[in-house]
């Protein structure tokens, strides 16, 4: 992993008015994204929604989506920008995203990646996640659907 790159890194809850930057984003991150329909209505429920930008120029790095209750949170997404990846911001994002957790008395944190993101699960497994558990056809892919594993971490 190379060193963070942008020293003035700002994470801040996503407003409303970020999702069409979000949307600059996502469909080139991911073959089968999530539409502008899935973040509104991700923050009209009140999940935690967050950006990663640079503090300096305002430059969108990164975003991400958690459901938090009971004790629990779940990452649902988290994004660095394509052509910014692999320095290290993903590691930044989700150590942001385990503060918040933390802060809001979060005692396991799951997420699901997909077993042929190398690079994730490299960074989850370094982050402490274990895998607990295979959905069957999570994820859409090329020819059908491809399995997910979930991944969980303990904070406490």
């Amino acid at each position: 992993m190379n060193a963070v790159t942008v020293p003035n890194l700002e994470l801040r809850p996503m407003a409303r008015n970020d999702v069409p930057r979000v949307m600059e984003i996502e469909p080139r991150a991911y073959p089968y994204s999530w539409t502008e329909a899935i973040f509104k209505d991700c923050l009209r429920v009140g999940y935690s929604c967050w950006v990663l930008e640079d503090a300096k120029t305002g430059h969108l790095i990164g975003y991400g989506v958690m459901s938090m209750a009971v004790g629990e949170c779940h990452v649902l997404n988290l994004t660095v920008r394509p052509e910014m990846q692999g320095q290290g911001l993903g590691r930044h994002l989700l150590q942001c995203f385990l503060e918040v957790a933390r802060d809001r008395h979060v005692e396991t944190v799951f997420l699901e990646v997909r077993p042929t993101n190398v690079p994730a699960l490299e960074l989850y497994r370094t982050e402490g996640f274990n895998e607990v558990g295979l959905r069957r056809g999570y994820y859409p892919a090329a020819h059908g659907r491809e399995d997910a594993l979930v991944m969980a971490r303990h904070l406490t």
